[in-house]
């Protein structure tokens, strides 16, 4: 159940056999069905989690009671509500399940645990980050400089196999646009090939 958090993990920083050992015991092994919440906003985010098997998606409410999707986890993704984790705070995001999901969870006194004793975690941590803020800014950059056909383009590039797992309103959502834009977007794209 460890594989795939060990490969994400080495691709950034190796570790030893005896390492990945101590590691293990930071983390603890969770399912998810479908549709369950690993996190709801006003609770406070104890974990992050690594998405072994599954997909997840993270959202906000508006005073209207309607979502806006900020990410999405899929197979070797992290996720989380960083700001409630780092700070004990109460969650502005609400996480909940896709598919059937199998994560590693590490909690706030694991993490902060493994920041102390293993140099490694800490760089691992700092890469992850900075990759997180990364696509942050790409996305950010993609929604308000492209126009709507290169952004979904971009989009379809960067997760090819969303719109077999995911509801095209959700992605919708997540590009900011509503179902209604996104379906004349790719029909129009489509009646271009």
């Amino acid at each position: 159940m460890f594989d795939l958090f060990f490969r994400k993990f080495n691709e950034k920083v190796s570790l030893s056999a005896e390492e990945e050992t101590f590691v293990k015991q930071y983390l603890t092994p969770k399912k998810l069905r479908k549709k369950q919440y690993f996190l709801q906003e006003g609770d406070t985010g104890k974990g992050i989690c690594f998405v072994e098997k599954g997909a997840l998606r993270a959202y906000v409410l508006d005073e209207a009671g309607a979502e806006h999707i900020t990410a999405f986890a899929f197979e070797g993704y992290t996720i989380g509500d960083l700001y409630s984790f780092l700070h004990s705070e109460p969650a502005t995001l609400n996480i909940d399940a896709l598919e059937d999901c199998e994560l590693m969870i590490i909690s706030k006194q694991s993490h902060d645990e493994l920041l102390q004793k293993m140099p490694k975690y800490e760089t691992y941590i700092r890469l992850l980050i900075t990759d997180a803020y990364i696509a942050l800014q790409r996305r950010t950059t993609t929604m308000i400089s492209l126009p709507l056909e290169e952004r979904y383009v971009a989009f379809t590039q960067m997760f090819p196999t969303m719109f077999q797992r995911v509801p095209q309103h959700m992605i919708a959502s997540y590009m900011g646009l509503s179902a209604e834009t996104l379906s004349r977007v790719r029909s129009r794209l489509s009646k271009g090939k």
